[in-house]
C-alpha cells in the first residue's frame, strides 16, 4: 500500500509540474493565439484537478485508516479541497466568463471587469493548484520518510 500510494501522489504531483512547467507555457508559446492556448489549458486543467482530488481522498483515507499524523490527514484534505475548489468553484466561474466574454480575451479592454474578473479567478486557480502541488509533495515526502515497520504514527 505503501508503494501504490507514493506512486498515486508522486504520479499526480509530475503530471502538475509538467502541465505547470512546461505544457501551459509552451502552449502560450508556439500557438498561434493566446485563446487557443487557454483552450488547450482549458481542457487540460479539469483532468489535473479531479485526479487531484481523487489522490487527495484516497490518500486520506489510507493515512485515516493507519492512524497516521493529524497534520498528514490535514494536507491530504488540502489536497482534495484545493482541487475541488479549483475544479467546482473557480472553473465554473472562469467557464461563465469566459463565455460572457467570447473566444478572445485580448479583444477584451484590460479595465473591462470581466476581464479583471479572469484575471483574479486565473490567479485563484494557479494558487490553489499549487497549493495541491505543495500538499502532494509533502504527502509524498511523509510517504517515503514513513518507517514501513511501525503500523501507526504516533501523534
Amino acid at each position: 500500500m505503501r508503494a501504490a500510494l507514493s506512486l498515486l501522489l508522486a504520479a499526480w504531483l509530475g503530471a502538475s509540474l509538467l502541465f505547470a512547467t512546461v505544457v501551459a507555457p509552451a502552449a502560450f508559446r508556439v500557438l498561434p493565439s493566446r485563446a487557443l492556448a487557454g483552450s488547450l489549458a482549458g481542457a487540460v486543467l479539469p483532468v489535473l484537478f479531479w485526479t487531484g482530488a481523487a489522490a487527495g481522498a484516497v490518500t486520506f483515507l489510507v493515512l485515516r485508516q493507519r492512524a497516521a499524523r493529524r497534520w498528514a490527514l490535514g494536507v491530504a484534505l488540502a489536497l482534495t479541497a484545493a482541487s475541488l475548489g479549483a475544479e467546482l468553484v473557480v472553473g465554473r466561474a472562469i467557464a461563465r466568463v469566459r463565455a460572457e466574454i467570447g473566444p478572445n480575451l485580448e479583444a477584451v479592454s484590460a479595465d473591462d471587469p470581466r476581464r479583471i474578473a479572469f484575471g483574479r479567478l486565473h490567479g485563484v486557480s494557479v494558487l490553489l493548484l499549487g497549493i495541491g502541488m505543495l500538499s502532494a509533495g509533502l504527502l509524498l515526502v511523509y510517504e517515503l520518510r514513513r518507517d514501513p515497520e511501525r503500523r501507526a504514527d504516533s501523534r
